[in-house]
């Protein structure tokens, strides 16, 4: 199918409407930009499902030394020290620039922000809005701006599909609309897709969210970082729906407990207990539920009948499944929540790939390191993506036709591969289920399926976690229980997981003969 070719007039792309791709669209303005969401404003997109808030050192007995000393230790030796610096310092101003924006954060009676806090902080530093819907309020109040500045233009209902690269950087992006094939040439493009949850069955985000945007990266070339670093949330509601409402940390951070259904709190023994970073906590949930047990979170005590007025839409969550917190205890498991690996950037956001950079979930920074702090994500997009704007706003726009390869538009579709991904890519991982997944991945990969570009993330995934032969953070080897004494980044591309794929599968069939 040959593309329609819309000329914007080599204005920037971003691929993505959630809170990183609406905040880096308003730092550009007034200069024209072009935003693709490939579902209605608001829907498929994690940035609503976002309970907890933004980590910012506010205050008055915080620093941001102390919101950095608490990141790099959730990072387990992994954070890139500069970034996580200049994030925690520059987040309070940021927090002044969304009230200015119109986020709705929540107020104590004195006026000032109410802080929340959660699991691996040590002060009281997460800025909610509507209790546990920021995510929501505060996408609500970016978009309202966006649709009010007349340099931006949301594309809804498109889907990128390839971006077109030549001589080593961005000329165009190839996307669908409504089954039609159309190209948008520029040589500026920013990913801002999210994250890779909808890969596994057990998920906290949309189950469309497969690693878009790392698919787009991988195929021009670019360069990706710390894949294998997937973070499983302690304490999703444990019922059938999908995607999984999260029970946030907030309601651990004001005093509920983690037991099982005898009502023993099993983690009492453990350093820092239900405020341990989330890697320990999900891999003891885990271990609870492995050996037959069930596991509840219980706020029974410490909110009551406040719970409802506190965490209203966990509330409602839990009375949808028949369950009211403040009588009984929440069923609660891990899920997959969150990618601190991604397309590798420097600290403007720029990939390996000329004229592309990433913002959000979908870049790899190195704030997050190995583990994640709560609550850092949101922090995250917001700060980073005022640099990654002035950094688009400043590079040449340049102007080239490319020549335009045919495509034939498909609905991925990560389905087929969520068993394989969940077994194998889960909390606990091994040598062998590892490399059993790439060789039934690798084929499905290069088809041309819709299971195909899923496969592909599921796939680089498996190969970063093979290589990484120890347990750091949220990658937990079984086979290779130990912590090595140096913490060293992994870097992979497409050439290289490929090769390193085809040569397993060829051993693997040797060994076979």
């Amino acid at each position: 199918m040959t593309p329609d070719i819309h000329d914007i007039g080599g204005a920037p792309v971003i691929i993505g409407a959630g809170i990183a791709g609406l905040m880096t669209a308003l730092h550009l303005a007034p200069q024209p930009v072009v935003i693709l969401s490939r579902a209605p404003l608001g829907t498929e997109t994690s940035s609503t499902l976002a309970q907890g808030g933004l980590a910012a050192s506010l205050g008055d007995d915080d620093s941001p030394e102390l919101h950095l000393t608490d990141t790099l230790a959730a990072g387990d030796g992994l954070c890139n020290e500069a970034i996580a610096r200049r994030v925690v310092e520059s987040v309070p101003a940021t927090i002044d620039h969304l009230i200015r924006l119109g986020a709705p954060f929540d107020r104590a009676l004195d006026g000032k922000l109410r802080l929340g806090l959660e699991a691996a902080h040590s002060r009281r530093r997460i800025v909610h809005a509507a209790g546990d819907a920021t995510g929501r309020e505060l996408f609500r109040a970016l978009l309202a701006v966006a649709r009010r500045t007349r340099s931006i233009t949301i594309m809804e209902g498109a889907t990128a599909l390839r971006l077109v690269v030549a001589e080593g950087g961005i000329v165009g992006l190839l996307a669908v609309l409504h089954s039609g094939v159309f190209a948008l040439p520029t040589r500026r493009v920013v990913l801002a897709t999210g994250g890779i949850g909808g890969l596994f069955g057990d998920t906290t985000n949309p189950l469309s969210s497969y690693g878009h945007g790392l698919a787009l990266a991988a195929c021009a070339g670019a360069e990706l970082a710390d894949l294998e670093f997937v973070q499983f949330h302690p304490t999703a509601l444990d019922t059938p729906r999908r995607p999984m409402p999260l029970i946030s940390e907030a309601v651990r951070g004001e005093g509920a407990v983690l037991v099982d259904e005898y009502g023993h709190r099993f983690l009492a023994a453990i350093p820092g207990a239900e405020f341990a970073s989330r890697d320990v906590v999900a891999r003891a949930i885990a271990n609870q539920l492995a050996a037959g047990h069930r596991v509840y979170l219980d706020a029974r005590r410490c909110l009551g009948q406040k719970f409802a007025k506190r965490f209203p839409a966990i509330d409602a969550a839990c009375k949808q499944a028949g369950i009211d917190p403040a009588m009984e205890p929440i069923p609660v498991r891990p899920a997959a929540h969150y990618h601190m690996g991604g397309v590798a950037v420097d600290a403007e956001g720029r990939s390996s790939v000329g004229g592309l950079w990433a913002c959000g979930e979908v870049a790899c920074t190195g704030l997050h390191g190995a583990n994640r702090l709560a609550s850092n994500s949101l922090t995250e997009a917001i700060a980073t993506a005022a640099w990654v704007a002035a950094s688009v706003a400043g590079t040449s726009t340049g102007r080239q036709w490319p020549r335009l390869p045919a495509v034939f538009p498909l609905r991925p579709d990560p389905s087929p591969v969520r068993q394989l991904v969940s077994n194998a890519l889960g909390i606990f991982r091994n040598g062998k289920a590892l490399r059993e997944a790439i060789s039934t991945l690798l084929p499905i990969a290069v088809g041309e399926t819709a299971t195909a570009d899923p496969a592909l993330v599921a796939l680089l995934i498996a190969i970063a976690a093979l290589r990484r032969e120890e347990s750091r953070g949220s990658h937990y080897r079984s086979d290779f229980p130990g912590r090595e004494a140096a913490a060293l980044p992994s870097r992979l591309t497409l050439c290289t997981a490929f090769e390193s794929a085809v040569a397993l599968s060829w051993q693997r069939s040797e060994r076979s003969r």
